[in-house]
């Protein structure tokens, strides 16, 4: 795969990163259901054999267990992927989660990621959230002071607005966003990506698929037996009425899908890489098989026509 380069930094990225969610497995607040740790390591294995050369996870993903299931997937290995996690989501011992942007607590957290992916410095370490909001510039400004010392090559943000980055800007430069966009969640496009743009702050969208809706496997069926502690079980997405009108456009995503040799996730995550502002799209996968498949996102061309019949669907209702 091709590279571009991620903001303003010196880290040049495939434009479909691996994404380590899923692979947290289950027992936490924001789990998919359970998952193999063999099949996690395999899934990583195969994405960085297909060229993909960045990894996101979290501290929070499985409440650390993610981080140390990709820290397994590369043991040994000499040509290693940049490894990208963040902070500020922490639980207790009772595994409630809280957030925090303390000076202490971002600076235990990555003590402790760097523990979990046996790592001595984190390519690029995130504010996952901008919660509580009156910490947001300490916490960047610890972020900051890991980056001068080391602990990270870049820092960047997650879910921020707007205002929130201008605050953080003051402090010190953000190399990356990393926003949920899809073409079912396109809130970023009027205020947040020509201002990234302004500011060569990179772009690296989660959910590129709307969390596994639009890849073409999901069903009704499918839905409504995911597992108790799959959060998607709670989200308007998978619920009606948006169900109805999300698997339409699936239909759609397929069409032209079709027209490719190409499945309705690969379209959905071109859809999101044809955006001029995205460096990359983060991409799960919960079997080895499923990541080689959405790897070829990155050579999915879509024509002009395409677009505009995906815009002609999605419009009415962002409207």
């Amino acid at each position: 795969m091709k590279t571009r380069q991620l903001g303003n930094s010196d880290l040049h990225i495939t434009p479909i990163g691996f994404g380590a969610w899923a692979i947290g497995g289950s027992g936490w607040e924001f789990a998919w259901g359970a998952q193999d740790d063999r099949d996690s390591v395999a899934e990583i294995r195969e994405a960085l054999d297909a060229g993909i050369n960045w990894i996101d996870t979290a501290a929070v993903y499985g409440l650390g267990h993610s981080e140390e299931v990709v820290a397994r997937a590369l043991e040994g290995m000499s040509n290693r992927p940049y490894i990208f996690t963040k902070c500020s989501m922490v639980w207790d011992e009772h595994r409630r989660i809280g957030h925090s942007l303390t000076a202490d607590s971002i600076r235990r957290e990555c003590e402790s990621s760097l523990r979990r992916l046996k790592v001595n410095t984190i390519d690029l370490y995130q504010i996952h959230w901008p919660n509580p909001d009156d910490e947001i510039e300490k916490g960047w400004a610890t972020m900051a002071k890991l980056k001068e010392e080391g602990k990270v090559r870049e820092i960047g943000v997650s879910n921020f607005n707007v205002a929130q980055m201008k605050r953080a800007l003051e402090i010190a430069p953000i190399t990356s966003l990393q926003p949920r966009y899809s073409v079912l969640h396109r809130e970023i496009e009027d205020e947040i990506l020509p201002f990234v743009a302004g500011e060569n702050i990179g772009v690296i969208a989660y959910s590129p698929m709307a969390s596994g809706l639009l890849t073409g496997a999901m069903t009704r069926d499918r839905i409504a037996n995911l597992p108790a502690d799959d959060w998607r079980k709670r989200h308007a997405d998978f619920s009606e009425p948006e169900l109805s009108r999300n698997l339409k456009l699936v239909r759609l995503l397929r069409a032209i899908g079709a027209l490719h040799g190409r499945s309705p996730g690969e379209v959905a995550v071109a859809w999101v890489l044809h955006e001029s502002a995205d460096t990359g799209a983060i991409v799960g996968a919960r079997r080895p098989e499923q990541i080689r498949e959405l790897a070829g996102a990155a050579d999915v061309h879509l024509s002009t026509s395409e677009l505009s019949a995906i815009e002609a669907f999605v419009a009415p209702v962002a409207a």
